[in-house]
């Protein structure tokens, strides 16, 4: 009898640990279906995103790549826009195709986070007595190109620091208090796929990325009771010019989309999943990575980052011989 119950709770146990393995590890492509489902069975998220966020969005890094399209897209929805980025020509050129395009507000802000802590004040200044309902924290850096840490200068790495780590934090912080007070809002925080192990010869970039998963989750648990939603995006490699250093990545591919298709799906997930890749090919692909040891994950990201380094290497010879 004794034997028996033995059995009968590590069977229990085993079920158990596989079903929430399962989920963990399946969990990118399920989120997907539940994104594109739950406007069927939940008629309250028809809703538009004005309706249950507010009429204002805020975009960092948002002259380029996925912020960019980000706040396309969330123009296209009706948003007002507040594009925060470092150049000023840029901003005015983004700002008036916004307003031309979708008949939107637009404000543009013009700050380098690069610069850290002194640049804060100036942005809440800015932002004071407009309505933020979405915050997307899109801005970010990396190195040139994969290489080993001691090469990789230092101003690069407090870039990384400053502009991966401290915008996505210290502008959550501003928001946060009239979002908690309306009860209403959205913060949306741009990873990476690379949150997903260690990564050799993007070793800051990696970490940093880490930082904004755990960030994100955490703070999911701590703005649910107030009913702000904070959505933790994920990308693998998209075509902006972050990977510029590897031809066949800009090549693009299935599972590498354009920064439009990108943002046009990720958008799309907004208020209907917590946690998302933004794009159907790259939650296959998380999911996969998922399904190996993280040690595995890091050895394979090693010997990928070898060979971009290569291929940035055969890059700058093809360019000396031209010029």
């Amino acid at each position: 009898m004794l034997f028996t119950g033995s059995v009968i709770g590590l069977a229990v146990l085993g079920l158990w640990a596989l079903v929430f393995w399962l989920y963990d590890n399946f969990k990118s492509p399920v989120q997907a279906i539940v994104a594109m489902l739950m406007p069927y069975f939940v008629p309250s998220e028809n809703r538009s995103l004005v309706e249950r966020f507010g009429k204002w969005a805020v975009i960092t890094g948002c002259t380029d790549g996925i912020g960019k399209q980000y706040a396309f897209q969330l123009a296209a929805r009706g948003l007002n826009i507040v594009l925060i980025s470092r150049t000023t020509e840029k901003l005015i050129a983004t700002a008036a195709e916004i307003e031309q395009r979708y008949q939107v507000k637009t404000k543009w802000i013009a700050v380098d986070f690069g610069q850290g802590r002194p640049i804060y004040d100036k942005i809440k200044q800015e932002l004071a007595g407009i309505p933020v309902g979405i915050l997307v924290n899109n801005v970010g850096t990396n190195v040139d190109f994969p290489d080993d840490l001691d090469k990789v200068p230092e101003d690069k790495l407090w870039d990384i620091i400053n502009i991966n780590i401290a915008a996505a934090t210290t502008l959550t912080r501003i928001v946060l208090p009239e979002m908690k007070q309306r009860r209403q809002g959205a913060i949306v925080n741009i990873s990476s796929g690379s949150e997903l192990q260690p990564l050799p010869y993007m070793t800051v970039y990696a970490a940093s990325k880490a930082y904004i998963h755990n960030f994100t989750l955490a703070l999911q648990y701590e703005l649910e009771p107030f009913g702000i939603t904070c959505q933790l995006v994920s990308p693998l490699f998209v075509t902006t010019k972050m990977n510029n250093f590897s031809d066949s990545l800009m090549a693009g591919g299935v599972f590498i989309p354009n920064a439009e298709a990108y943002a046009k799906h990720a958008v799309f997930t907004l208020g209907k999943t917590k946690q998302t890749t933004g794009y159907w090919s790259h939650g296959i692909q998380y999911c996969a990575f998922r399904l190996s040891p993280v040690w595995i994950r890091t050895i394979i990201g090693g010997e990928m980052n070898k060979h971009f380094r290569k291929e940035y290497y055969n890059q700058q010879k093809s360019t000396v011989k031209v010029n």
